[in-house]
């Protein structure tokens, strides 16, 4: 039996046995049926042509899905790339079988009339007799020692005490879109290497060793694909691979691999967002599902997907479906900034029980102590979808305490990593999502920036207001930060300033230290990689 763990390189080589009379106990027979014109794949096709033709076969197998499984005296095994395997019996045939002979139809004469006629009992007409008739037949001598070491199927073909597993003739029939990578598979099952390795000969052998269920032979043809250079047409197409694959841990690497690939190219959505629009779900769940998304915040993740949503499912029915099934899982909704969640609660694009405990669920977690959501992220980290896990935004996520009485107040907690703040060295900024006091949006940026005697670099930290005409806006503010989970905030900085349109107060040296002093590894602004600001504003009437 094939154990899972065998590579190419370490199995045995058998080919000196392959369709050799003398080290083979069995004869198979493949029967080759017609394909419907066009649906043929050509040697050298792209991929695009394979997925063309795999669609074209797969629609017409689905059209005659209703056929009449064939009964003879022979062992028949119809095994198609796209359906499940049927098997019926026949009474053993001792009679010699040439070796890999193409027989004409009118060798066929017997079973043709043994099948037409079990047809005939059942009172049907159906096409099945002219695909005999027009029928090619191959024979090959096999081994099934060694057919049933690499292949579960066959394993359990001969092996199950039956009268089938004495048979000496066993008999597949197959459509002559899958003939040459049937072939092809043999051949692997002997010598432990393929003839053809190009990206659609080797997705046709991936299917058909799928469907014998030869795990060893779909492993080696991923790691074969992940070795060819990745294209976006080429990952989708490995995202879209049938559903029906019987030992996905086979393929899961190459899945990985092309995941991988597209979230990487389209790490930018705003740079790309005409592309990302067009991709499949598939796709797009590859690109929404990856951590290192260059995003302005969460909010802008959420639009974007509520967009393809609207584009792609018109229907409010099934945008509703697709949402609550497939995308909103991807949405990171504790990275979201109050305001949007406030909106998403009046969505109809989400069914509203849906939208009610995303909400409340992101709200727990803002609310949770720090220590409890470091918890809570170690928890999933193994998970396959992390929500709380922030991604490379360009405006960092805030935590935001509104106050109205005595005075209108909000207090605003801002966290950011070691390597965040090492990345803006020389002169790097890095921003916050919006937050509001009094009806007007603020902002807090992080600057490495040169002191005020350009001596030297050093972190600074300053309140921005957005900008919204001539308006002025004066607040009382404080900026403090914490050395350790356990100790208070302690004031680094306050004043009083007056904002118009685009205006910025704050301190060029916050803690007072060289920048090399600041990021240093035994630097005591950082605990548990992360450096922990807090900003007050106050507007006193």
């Amino acid at each position: 039996m094939d154990s899972g763990s065998e590579s190419p390189e370490s199995s045995s080589d058998f080919a000196f046995a392959y369709n050799d009379v003398n080290f083979s106990d069995r004869i198979l027979r493949i029967e080759i049926l017609p394909d419907s014109t066009g649906s043929k794949p050509d040697p050298d096709d792209s991929l695009a042509d394979w997925a063309r033709n795999r669609k074209r076969r797969r629609d017409d197998l689905l059209n005659n899905s209703d056929e009449v499984a064939m009964q003879s005296e022979e062992q028949i095994l119809v095994c198609s790339m796209s359906d499940m395997e049927d098997g019926v019996t026949r009474e053993d045939q001792e009679e010699e079988a040439v070796a890999m002979i193409e027989e004409t139809p009118a060798a066929l004469d017997m079973a043709t009339h043994l099948l037409s006629g079990h047809e005939a009992a059942q009172g049907k007409e159906t096409s099945s007799s002219m695909d005999y008739l027009a029928a090619q037949v191959k024979t090959i001598h096999i081994s099934s020692p060694i057919l049933a070491a690499k292949s579960p199927f066959f394993y359990k073909l001969f092996s199950n005490g039956m009268r089938e597993s004495e048979q000496r003739h066993i008999t597949l029939r197959i459509q002559a879109s899958e003939e040459t990578a049937l072939m092809d598979l043999l051949n692997y099952m002997y010598s432990n290497t393929l003839p053809r390795t190009t990206p659609s000969a080797l997705l046709d052998i991936l299917m058909i060793a799928d469907k014998f269920e030869v795990a060893s032979c779909m492993r080696y043809c991923s790691r074969l694909l992940r070795k060819l250079p990745m294209t976006c047409e080429s990952a989708l197409l490995y995202l879209d691979l049938p559903s029906t694959i019987l030992m996905p841990d086979t393929v899961q690497p190459l899945i990985d691999a092309a995941k991988q690939f597209l979230a990487s190219r389209f790490k930018d959505i705003s740079k790309f967002q005409e592309e990302v629009l067009n991709l499949p779900i598939a796709g797009l769940e590859a690109v929404l599902s990856s951590d290192d998304l260059q995003v302005a915040s969460e909010d802008a993740v959420y639009d974007f997907a509520m967009k393809w949503a609207r584009m792609h499912y018109p229907k409010l029915e099934e945008r509703r479906e697709i949402l609550s099934t497939r995308l909103l899982r991807f949405i990171r909704f504790p990275c979201m900034t109050c305001r949007k969640l406030r909106k998403i609660l009046g969505c109809s694009d989400i069914d509203p029980e849906l939208s009610k405990k995303v909400v409340m669920d992101a709200l727990f977690f803002k609310a949770e102590p720090q220590h409890r959501q470091r918890a809570l992220i170690a928890e999933e980290a193994n998970s396959s979808f992390c929500r709380f896990v922030e991604r490379s935004y360009k405006y960092r996520p805030v935590k935001v305490v509104e106050i109205e009485i005595p005075c209108q107040q909000c207090v605003v907690y801002l966290d950011l990593k070691r390597e965040e703040c090492a990345h803006l060295f020389p002169s790097g900024r890095v921003y916050s999502q919006a937050f509001h006091l009094g009806g007007q949006g603020f902002f807090l940026s992080g600057h490495c920036n040169m002191d005020q005697q350009s001596s030297f670099h050093c972190f600074g930290l300053f309140l921005g207001m957005q900008e919204k005409g001539s308006v002025s806006f004066t607040v009382d503010y404080e900026f403090s930060a914490r050395m350790k989970p356990t100790d208070e905030f302690a004031s680094k900085y306050k004043g009083n300033y007056t904002f118009t349109g685009g205006k910025a107060v704050g301190y060029r040296n916050l803690f007072g230290v060289p920048w090399t002093a600041f990021i240093a590894d035994d630097s005591p602004y950082f605990f548990n990689g992360m450096l922990h600001l807090r900003a007050e504003l106050t507007i006193k009437k």
